[in-house]
């Protein structure tokens, strides 16, 4: 780890992050990331010398209670202005780093109490286009399934049964890599979502079949160490990694005909609750339970209409077979 891109206060509040607020290594490192970015511009602003260095190596190590009691609002909104006019950044990743922002300065007023004042408080988030999410077609789905026996992976039944609890249960990655055997009873099982939160989810026919045919597989493995107790297990008997997983899916893509740049194990997520929201009827509330998330805004997004349900609600018109009457 670079010291130059750490000062204890931020090292504090990455430990907080992680033990108390249950966030993952990976949303800890995306923090750590913005906030390290967020000091080394404040820097360049206030010594435009040290432009002369790489942006990576602006030192940040002497940042103090005294130095952060100095940063205000304008400067929060210099930096998104940077990042927009000088990065490129899409309000997506803006709005990221504001919420980094926010997060970190609440830290500092309300835990750590280092500040009495949190100029990110009035900090405004950048509008976000929000767009429809990309999934699979249900004819799509079924096809990327029948090609997992086409592309000759070492364990099939293993590739699909993953693809089988992502297409039909809606996990996340994390959540699929981190299922222990001893979390699965008869039709259920027990995941660890977002903030440590953990969740059941219900397996269904097709999860249960896929389930029994790699278990079959499976208890011939001998799985070792962090293995022992992992659902999914690599060729070596280790818990599989989120990276393999990724592989999989882009390879089983691929030998599907669909395009790997175009999907991944998140829009196989997306098409799940597509498929249950389009063909299974459910509603929003229950599909926020099975997807796991905390606000029912965030599932919102997956209640879309489709181009199909478009054109039957047009043709559903009473007025649809109304012709014009011509004069006689």
């Amino acid at each position: 780890m670079d010291d130059r891109g750490m000062f204890p206060i931020l090292d504090g509040f990455l430990g907080y992050l992680q033990a108390i607020r249950g966030r993952s290594a990976l949303t800890v490192r995306e923090y750590r990331y913005d906030l390290q970015m967020f000091f080394r511009f404040h820097k360049r602003l206030l010594d435009p010398s040290l432009a002369a260095a790489p942006f990576a190596e602006t030192p940040i190590d002497d940042v103090d209670e005294a130095y952060l009691r100095t940063i205000s609002l304008n400067d929060l909104y210099a930096f998104v202005t940077w990042l927009s006019r000088d990065r490129k950044a899409a309000a997506a990743t803006r709005a990221r780093k504001v919420a980094s922002l926010r997060v970190f300065f609440k830290y500092l007023k309300t835990k750590a109490r280092l500040i009495a004042d949190d100029p990110a408080s009035e900090l405004d988030t950048p509008k976000l286009i929000r767009r429809l999410p990309r999934h699979l077609s249900l004819d799509e789905s079924k096809r990327l399934l029948d090609s997992v026996s086409t592309v000759e992976p070492p364990f099939p039944e293993r590739d699909y049964c993953i693809l089988t609890f992502f297409l039909n249960c809606g996990l996340r990655l994390s959540e699929l890599t981190g299922i222990d055997m001893s979390r699965i009873r008869d039709d259920t099982l027990t995941v660890v979502g977002k903030g440590a939160k953990e969740r059941t989810v219900y397996l269904n026919g097709s999860c249960l079949e896929a389930l029994d045919q790699w278990l079959a597989v499976r208890k011939n493995l001998n799985p070792k160490g962090g293995g022992r107790d992992a659902l999914f297990v690599s060729r070596r008997g280790n818990r599989i990694s989120t990276k393999m997983v990724q592989v999989i899916v882009k390879r089983t893509i691929r030998s599907a005909g669909l395009d790997p740049s175009r999907y991944s194990t998140h829009k196989l997520r997306h098409t799940a609750a597509t498929l249950m929201y389009k063909y299974g009827h459910v509603d929003i509330r229950t599909l926020q339970k099975i997807l796991g998330h905390e606000s029912i805004v965030t599932t919102e997004i997956y209640t879309h209409v489709d181009e199909d349900q478009l054109h039957q609600a047009v043709e559903s018109n009473p007025l649809a077979s109304e012709r014009r009457r011509r004069p006689k």
